[in-house]
């Protein structure tokens, strides 16, 4: 008996359906983004009520891990003090399609999908044939919430939108494999001195068959990315 093909589904969803949900999903995030980056510890402190590991510490830059909400895959977090690197400075060059362009130079698309609000985009991440192997012909549908906290920290949250809502806005190509970003990315917090510390988190799902523990080295290596940022930040000019 031959299987029937399986249903791909899309919701056709409306600008300010679209704009409430992403408002009401980043909060979610933004509250793990502000948990996880937790100042009153040190960098390279293990904290075993957290639940996060400390990896490496290497170059004044932190390496840890805790496994996810569901178990399946790790959250990796990178926190760094960058010293005479405004947190302006820093969130320029740390957008997602910035952040992105640092994981491969094989990224063939980046791309604003919508603008909902100032502060609100829908973005499409495309991986081409020539992309690293866990990279190859993904591409990514994710929100881009950039949000400034009562004390001036800033906060950008950025996850993929749900498969169906993705595909409503951005049909799949048909070889292509949408993976899942993950509640994800950063948090800069003003230091003295104009300095800032820099928490980064990931978690993603590439998505398509391969061994968790690919995809876990993956996460850890996609952290480190922060390195190349900080070299962009100092480059880029502070706004008068």
């Amino acid at each position: 008996m031959v299987s029937p093909a399986p249903c791909s589904r899309s919701w056709s969803i409306s600008e300010d359906s679209l704009k409430r949900y992403v408002q009401f999903a980043s909060e979610s995030c933004i509250q793990e983004l502000l948990s996880a980056s937790d100042s009153t510890r040190g960098i390279g402190i293990n904290n075993g009520n957290d639940g996060w590991k400390v990896l490496t510490l290497e170059n004044g830059v932190e390496i840890s891990k805790r496994r996810s909400g569901n178990g399946s895959f790790h959250t990796f977090r990178s926190r760094w003090l960058l010293r005479s690197v405004s947190p302006q400075q820093f969130i320029a060059v740390a957008n997602a399609i910035d952040a992105a362009k640092q994981w491969d130079s094989d990224l063939v698309e980046a791309r604003y999908i919508k603008d909902l609000d100032d502060n609100l985009s829908i973005i499409r991440l495309k991986f081409g044939d020539n992309s690293k192997p866990l990279f190859r012909n993904r591409e990514f549908i994710v929100y881009e919430r950039r949000e400034t906290m009562e004390d001036g920290t800033l906060v950008v949250a950025v996850a993929s939108l749900p498969k169906e809502i993705a595909a409503g806005l951005q049909p799949k190509q048909n070889n292509a494999i949408r993976g899942l970003l993950l509640q994800s990315g950063w948090v800069v917090e003003r230091l003295d001195g104009d300095s800032c510390m820099v928490t980064y988190v990931v978690q993603l799902d590439p998505a398509g068959w391969m061994p968790k523990c690919f995809v876990n080295r993956l996460n850890n290596k996609l952290v480190k990315i922060i390195e190349n940022l900080k070299k962009l930040a100092q480059a880029c000019p502070i706004a008068n």
